[in-house]
């Protein structure tokens, strides 16, 4: 989280999921470090309907345009000077302006019609389902480290402890706060095994089968 305000849930959430996660799940006993809360950020492309209509373009066409400006394509080789150059186009889209430039149809009179023209490119939000808050203070991004089954919960406790001196990496304002500590609510630091807890609870349903129905057998059972 950032009390700070220097950073929004937006850069918070690319820290979590670029750095943050794939560090804690690199860790041996972790099987995900899921995101909670937080920001996805998007490019978003805003189409006008009455434009298209205008230009009589379909929606197909225009997500065709943008996909196709924004992957790598081979070509074949130049040989030149006994040499052999291989030949490829990159089309990665960094900026929104690389966006707005993308060519998606050509007019009768041969002038080409930009995205920018047909409609309005943003960065925007990605449709969110959960919103995390800590303690009243505001909107936060999360991560809730899953264990793999049958590893020992106090060795991945103790290595996920260790891995969070990262933390001295993380950009001014930003900070790692512990919300919930597995080891903390098992005196035993979590080498208490699922089977342990089944027999203490078959336990304490025998005395209470005894004590409120006193029927034996079905204590028993």
């Amino acid at each position: 989280m950032d009390r700070t305000g220097q950073h929004d849930l937006a850069e918070l959430t690319s820290l979590q999921n670029w750095f943050l996660k794939f560090e804690l799940q690199s860790l041996p006993g972790v099987a995900e470090v899921a995101t909670v809360g937080g920001m996805v950020r998007q490019y978003q492309i805003v189409v006008d309907p009455e434009k298209l209509r205008a230009y009589g373009i379909p929606l197909q066409r225009v997500m065709a345009a943008v996909q196709g400006a924004n992957r790598e394509v081979g070509g074949s080789v130049l040989e030149l000077a006994e040499a052999e150059y291989m030949v490829r186009t990159r089309g990665y889209l960094t900026s929104l302006e690389d966006i707005e430039l993308i060519a998606v149809h050509t007019t009768p009179e041969g002038a080409p019609v930009l995205l920018r023209d047909i409609a309005r490119v943003r960065i925007g939000p990605e449709m969110r389902r959960v919103v995390a808050d800590l303690d009243g203070e505001g909107e936060i991004t999360g991560g809730i480290i899953v264990m793999r089954y049958g590893e020992n919960a106090l060795a991945t406790i103790e290595a996920v402890k260790a891995r969070l001196e990262l933390k001295a990496g993380l950009p001014d304002g930003v900070e790692i706060v512990e919300t919930y500590d597995r080891s903390q609510a098992d005196p035993g630091g979590g080498r208490q095994s699922a089977d342990q807890a089944d027999r203490e609870a078959d336990r304490r349903c025998a005395l209470v089968c005894v004590a409120f129905l006193l029927h034996f057998r079905s204590s028993l059972v």
